[in-house]
């Protein structure tokens, strides 16, 4: 049940970078330049309360163990990558993470 779970979400987030990659390339088309739109705009775009939610909760209930250096370079930084490749990144792990192992039996 829970290997089921995560590959729907895993084809849930293909979905979504699939659904962001035709966006960014119907965008460039009509600009007739490359037109990427990075993961926060989108967010932002989508629903701006939960980005200012994670920022909040990344400032008091991680930072006060790790460092003030997780919001700052890293979450920043994922923020600014394209869509398509971080919810396309974040889908293929949960696919491989969900994937039937294959067993080899040891009695031939």
């Amino acid at each position: 049940m829970f290997t089921l779970l995560v590959r729907l979400l895993g084809l849930f987030a293909i979905a979504g970078a699939v659904v962001g990659l035709v966006i960014d390339g119907t965008k460039s088309i009509a600009a007739s330049t490359l037109t990427v739109t990075p993961l926060g705009q989108a967010w932002f775009a989508f629903d701006p309360a939960s980005l200012n939610a994670l920022q909040a909760a990344v400032a008091t209930h991680v930072e006060v163990y790790v460092g003030p250096w997780v919001w700052s370079p890293v979450i920043q930084f994922l923020l600014t990558l394209p869509t398509w490749l971080v919810l396309g990144a974040i889908g293929t792990c949960l696919l491989l993470a969900g994937r039937r192992r294959r067993y080899h039996s040891v009695v031939a």
